[in-house]
């Protein structure tokens, strides 16, 4: 570090996700264990010579994804933070891996909302940041659907008002 530079210190994002994004992931482990034990188990019906197996094979993948449910739903939403300052979007996502990204607004060239209808069931938004960058966009999962929708007015007014050509 030269002299006159201050010292850039990584530091979480400030901001946790909306609190209904527990259930919004609790209901998506809950429909794939239902699906996973539904898929198998009618297999199972048709299939006798294998039926024995494919029931276990229901039964495991249904409880391991239950366990899942009881599991991640919370911890994700303890690890996911995002914040958007004037100079950058950031997000911090992961569970055994984290992965931090930032997204500088001089390179953003995209701002996108989506809501799919589990997500407006709960009320939620996703809130898509596209950058120049070959690791793909920035998403904001979990936002309350209000929040989102004023997030991307807000990025949308800050990166036109910042120089620079988004490549």
């Amino acid at each position: 570090m030269t002299t006159g530079e201050a010292a850039v210190r990584l530091r979480p994002p400030r901001n946790a996700l909306d609190r209904r994004v527990v259930g919004w992931w609790l209901t998506q482990w809950l429909i794939a264990a239902v699906v996973c034990g539904a898929v198998l188990g009618l297999l199972g019906l048709w299939i006798t010579p294998v039926r024995t197996w494919l029931w276990a094979s229901a039964a495991a993948l249904s409880g391991l994804a239950l366990l899942c449910a009881a599991v991640f739903p919370l911890w994700w939403y303890r690890v996911h933070r995002w914040e958007v300052t004037d100079e950058a979007v950031y997000v911090r996502t992961g569970s055994f891996w984290q992965e931090w990204r930032i997204a500088p607004m001089s390179r953003i060239q995209t701002v996108d909302t989506v809501r799919g209808p589990l997500e407006r069931s709960f009320k939620l938004a996703t809130v898509t940041v596209t950058t120049a960058s070959s690791e793909g966009p920035v998403r904001i999962v979990g936002l309350d659907h209000e929040v989102a929708a004023g997030l991307v007015a807000e990025l949308t007014r800050v990166t036109q008002a910042t120089p620079g050509d988004a490549t």
